[in-house]
């Protein structure tokens, strides 16, 4: 009597729904088709670029993924969904997705900030990446052209070795690009994503300069400087050297702050005014200061002046490690080795550590054979 009773309660039970179908309540599992789930995120200039992507196996197949039903030529109707043809889905199982945190170029093409589908049109010599408003189904069996944002057509490149599982990753990077490249099998498709970092970094100092950065000197000496390196809005730059030095709470008069006002006098062809900032700069210098100051006209290929500020930290600071070397370089620079080698002699003796020897040798060499510093 109880084993009846026990298999007609389970029947209600089953027959109430009580438990779940899976389709309802699956228990988490990794992805389907042993694919692996993943996500790459690298910066660009200040951009964060983000890719979530399934990552399928080659698992013995290679020679047989390219132009194959894994990795289809063209459009196709993949035999589900709406039955529109669509493009490859740049990876497996849920869409692939790449992120921009600020406005971009891909493939020197506008791109706004957001996340966008990713799908390539696959060939066998060059590839149409297609971004797109899609961003959350399955694969491509929903792709509609006309959520198309963007499309770029980019060569497919070989590779040496097999990948056996797709990747994204980021290479040729420089300070403001890098190619997104997805390599699978022995093929890799590569897109370049750029971006205006100067722009970019000039926006970015605006508005941080309205907030507490903005209240210390330092951080208006490190924007103005960035103009100056990059000789981008000088007349920015010198309001913000300015507020540097005279602003109310925040300004300071020391070397930094007027050197660097002087800097960009000197560069907006103003220079009676670079130059009785300058006098009033120097005596303010620390020695380490005014030897930067001195190698940063060296970098200018302003060697006399450059001699001449190595000249007075040297009698402000004489014989130290620092002046020694600033001496040879400022005297190699004036055309003065046999003086340049003196001072480096004397440098090689008072040498803080064995780097710093060793550096100091490399320099004699250098003047010996008639090189600058």
């Amino acid at each position: 009597m109880p084993h009846t009773y026990l298999k007609i309660s389970l029947l209600v039970l089953l027959s109430a729904g009580f438990f779940a179908h899976p389709a309802e309540a699956q228990l988490t599992t990794p992805p389907i088709g042993g694919n692996k789930k993943a996500s790459v995120s690298e910066q660009i200039g200040l951009t964060t670029v983000t890719i979530h992507y399934d990552r399928p196996g080659v698992k013995g197949r290679e020679g047989n993924i390219w132009g194959t039903p894994i990795a289809h030529y063209g459009f196709q109707d993949l035999g589900y969904g709406p039955g529109k043809p669509a493009p490859w889905r740049a990876g497996a199982n849920e869409t692939t997705t790449i992120t921009f945190s600020d406005d971009v170029r891909v493939e020197g093409k506008p791109m706004a900030a957001g996340t966008y589908g990713l799908f390539m049109n696959l060939g066998e010599q060059e590839t149409t990446v297609i971004f797109s408003k899609i961003v959350v189904s399955w694969g491509s069996y929903y792709y509609d052209p006309a959520m198309d944002v963007l499309r770029v057509t980019v060569k497919n490149q070989p590779l040496d070795r097999s990948v056996e599982l797709l990747t994204y990753s980021f290479v040729n990077q420089t300070d403001s690009s890098a190619a997104v490249a997805l390599s699978w099998e022995k093929r890799m498709i590569p897109f370049t994503v750029s971006v205006d970092l100067v722009g970019q970094q000039m926006a970015s100092f605006r508005r941080e300069l309205l907030s507490k950065p903005g209240f210390t000197w330092q951080s208006l000496v490190q924007a103005a400087t960035y103009c100056l390196t990059t000789s981008h809005d000088l007349k920015q730059g010198l309001l913000w050297a300015d507020q540097a030095v005279n602003a109310r709470y925040v300004g300071q008069k020391n070397f930094q702050t007027l050197s660097t006002k002087a800097a960009l006098l000197t560069a907006l062809k103003r220079p009676d005014e670079a130059n009785a900032l300058m006098a009033e700069a120097l005596p303010l210098g620390t020695m380490n200061e005014l030897h930067q100051y001195g190698r940063s006209l060296l970098a200018q290929q302003r060697g006399q002046e450059a001699y001449a500020i190595f000249k007075a930290n040297y009698d402000k600071y004489p014989n130290q490690f620092t002046t020694n070397i600033g001496m040879s370089r400022g005297l190699a620079a004036i055309g003065k080795p046999k003086e340049a080698l003196r001072y480096l002699q004397n440098a090689l003796a008072q040498a803080p550590d064995p780097q710093n020897k060793t550096n100091v040798e490399a320099m004699i060499r250098a003047v010996s054979e008639g090189k600058t510093l």
